[in-house]
């Protein structure tokens, strides 16, 4: 079980929103827009009981979708301030845990074409490329990774 993942709460909210600037700001001059989890209703994910925070203060976010057959996950984000300290290999390791807690044993995402770094990220970490697509004015790689049942 991954500790020091908890849900969030609305007290949380203004850190959800401080992390998540602080973590997908630099893509903005790169893609020429805002990235979409800039922009998202962080009061209305964090009381739907989607987003997920580690430390204090907060410095990494979760925003995870269950649906029927797998789990999405929209949205991971860390601080800057705590890159390289394995926040993100924490947060990655927890999806998969919930996943799991769900009953679900697949996990999808998908990231923006630009956003290079995570083309390299996310294999590491068993996500399999399933397909480019463009959404609207986006372009995506989506990801999938299988889980087995512990």
């Amino acid at each position: 079980m991954t500790h020091g993942i908890l849900p969030a709460v609305a007290a949380d909210v203004p850190a959800v929103k401080a992390v998540t600037d602080a973590a997908y700001h630099h893509y903005i001059e790169r893609i020429g827009r805002r990235p979409v989890p800039m922009d998202a209703d962080h009061a209305a994910d964090v009381a739907s009981g989607r987003v997920y925070v580690t430390g204090k203060p907060v410095v990494g976010v979760l925003v995870l979708v269950p649906h029927e057959d797998h789990l999405f996950l929209d949205s991971i984000a860390v601080h800057p301030d705590a890159h390289g300290r394995g926040v993100g290999r924490r947060l990655l390791k927890f999806v998969d845990e919930h996943a799991r807690k769900l009953g679900l044993f697949e996990v999808r995402l998908y990231t923006n074409a630009l956003m290079w770094e995570n083309q390299k990220i996310y294999p590491r970490f068993g996500y399999e490329l399933v397909e480019r697509r463009m959404e609207g004015p986006f372009d995506r790689f989506h990801y999938r990774k299988s889980l087995e049942p512990l």
